[in-house]
């Protein structure tokens, strides 16, 4: 029941026990509670308001056909659903599915199979896995694991909690690290005090070495995030053909996608613990204490069990089927595969997959690539892609470098303000569009577009790493600020060196 309905539902009860004299009390509330649920609501109202707008504005004179309008409406207005949020995010996917069928007239069978892609079956079984990984709970041994290789000196714990955050992250996705990473750093930071006043700064070098270990390394392979896949899916859907061998390029695979960005990851792990040490100095420079609480927890539990290990050597597998085979079987088939074989040998129930992955962001990445394949097919993408042009060229940002920077500009400002899979999937086929008519490599500023998806430093909800770390209680919005403009920039000068520099002599 919603807080609404039992307002209401509260009400009704009030007037069955107050009788007549306490109707006109309750109807008054009743009147405020509906005023409530519109002003609540309001978002959802303005953008429908938006979206009928649009469509009844005449159209351009040339580029933008009244199926493109129709297409550029509900990128509109799922863009600001996106970003209010004023119904759930799932619910934005099905209002898609349904407008593709009756403002667009597709078929609801062509609109279904529009939905599930190779990037998307791949989205579901990494979301699989990751609930596999985590009913291991190995978070205590994890965290021994991380000091016995660092040593006790703070800042190297910090260094070690980002680069396991970042490793892992780059295979099974962010969020699911944040997950996974987070009691670590809970561990470590209530052993060495209950008072969180008194580790106020440790606390903000620990769990924002997590955040941001975990989101600079998501940008290192395609399992490290959504937007990852997406914009693989898209470089096949508008690029590739199958009986043309000058577009096997488009047809990017996990081992290739690894060349290209995880250098970048490598470099700015260092990067990470010197901007966090530099804006929060800890209170405690050595965590030897908290320490040897944590290896005494870790030997309460005992060695590691036959399932720790079995559960171990499929994920191992899984990844290499990824950076081996799935070019040919698929980046989602592998990932499902790895899914299956943990519900073969028991080591996870159907249940806890049911109830751990959340279905509904598969349903709404499935739309949102649907609706990006509408935006190319329609020419919407590449209507808007000529006007963005039009837009830079005084300022001489039309191609080359400047185009570069302006894409990842872009791309880090949409990110700031909802999911980053849902900013490259709203502005994937408007970059790569402008790409090709700008006559700059779709590669290039594909990778510019998801690379940069990843500086969601500067909001909690920029990304599932920092709303995760955030829900803690031992961070401020303000330390996002604080902190994350440093990342940002540091982050944007690796990529636009490395796309000067170091792409060009992988030939993209």
């Amino acid at each position: 029941m919603t807080d609404h309905a039992a307002r209401l539902l509260s009400l009704q009860n009030r007037i069955r026990v107050n009788g007549i004299s306490g109707l006109k009390r309750a109807m008054a509330l009743k009147s405020w509670l509906n005023l409530y649920f519109f002003w609540e609501k309001k978002w959802f109202f303005i953008a429908m308001l938006v979206g009928a707008g649009m469509l009844q504005l005449p159209l351009p004179d040339k580029g933008l056909t009244q199926e493109g309008l129709i297409v550029l409406t509900m990128s509109v207005v799922s863009v600001i659903l996106f970003v209010t949020e004023p119904v759930p995010l799932p619910t934005v996917a099905l209002m898609i599915i349904i407008a593709e069928v009756v403002l667009m007239g597709h078929s609801s069978t062509e609109v279904a199979k529009s939905l599930m892609t190779d990037s998307v079956l791949f989205i579901m079984g990494s979301l699989m896995l990751a609930v596999a990984v985590i009913k291991q709970k190995l978070d205590k041994r994890l965290a021994w694991l991380i000091v016995r290789m660092t040593g006790t000196k703070t800042w190297r714990v910090c260094m070690g909690i980002a680069i396991v955050s970042g490793v892992l992250s780059s295979f099974i996705g962010e969020h699911t690290v944040a997950a996974m990473m987070l009691p670590v750093g809970i561990t470590l930071i209530t052993l060495t005090s209950d008072d969180p006043k008194k580790v106020r700064n440790l606390a903000a070098v620990v769990l924002f070495s997590i955040c941001y270990g975990a989101s600079v390394a998501g940008i290192g392979t395609p399992s490290g995030g959504a937007r990852n896949a997406i914009m693989i899916g898209y470089w096949k859907e508008f690029f590739y053909d199958p009986s043309d061998p000058k577009t096997f390029k488009y047809a990017v695979d996990y081992l290739q996608w690894m060349i290209v960005a995880y250098p970048m990851f490598l470099l700015q792990l260092p990067i990470v613990t010197t901007i966090l040490f530099w804006t929060f100095r800890p209170e405690y420079r050595d965590m030897s204490r908290p320490i040897v609480k944590l290896r005494a927890l870790v030997e309460k539990e005992g060695p590691m069990k036959p399932a720790d290990w079995l559960a171990i050597l499929i994920f191992f597998l899984v990844l290499m089927g990824w950076i081996f085979i799935s070019g040919d079987l698929g980046m989602g088939t592998v990932a499902i595969s790895g899914a299956a074989m943990f519900l073969i040998l028991g080591l996870v129930r159907w249940r806890d997959i049911n109830s751990g992955v959340n279905w509904g962001v598969v349903l709404l990445y499935g739309a949102a690539i649907s609706l990006g394949l509408q935006m190319k097919d329609t020419g919407a993408a590449e209507w808007v892609a000529i006007s963005f042009l039009d837009m830079l060229a005084p300022f001489g940002a039309d191609h080359g470098f400047g185009l570069w920077a302006a894409v990842s500009v872009l791309t880090t400002g949409v990110t700031n303000t909802m999911s980053n899979g849902a900013a490259v999937a709203v502005l994937g086929p408007i970059v790569l569009k402008a790409a090709t008519v700008a006559g700059e490599s779709p590669i290039i500023l594909g990778f510019v577009t998801a690379i940069s998806s990843a500086f969601a430093y500067l909001t909690v909800v920029g990304t599932p790493a920092a709303t995760i770390v955030y829900a803690s209680g031992y961070l401020k919005t303000t330390d996002f600020l604080k902190v994350g403009w440093k990342m940002a920039v540091a982050s944007t000068i690796i990529m636009l060196v490395a796309a000067k520099l170091y792409w060009p002599l992988l030939d993209l």
